[in-house]
């Protein structure tokens, strides 16, 4: 996303490897209700990894993912 992700966003879960342990959320849609601080930056030296989204899937279970796992939504 080329904007800041925000609580309220709509957004995608892309997560194409099928090895991660989160792929069974790829390609679903759900909305940003929180945004959780870590350190994990400091460690990467990239600092959108301080940041931990968690989403709330439209099928009401809740996922925390990283940046590089959302995208915006699809056009419905």
């Amino acid at each position: 996303m080329t904007e800041p992700i925000q609580i309220g966003d709509r957004v995608r879960v892309d997560i194409p490897n099928e090895a991660d342990p989160d792929y069974e959320y790829h390609g679903e849609h759900g909305e940003v209700v929180e945004i959780i601080d870590d350190d994990a930056g400091r460690e990467t030296g990239d600092s959108r990894d301080s940041q931990i989204y968690r989403l709330r899937l439209e099928s009401g279970e809740a996922v925390d993912l990283r940046w590089r796992d959302i995208r915006p939504p699809f056009q419905e």
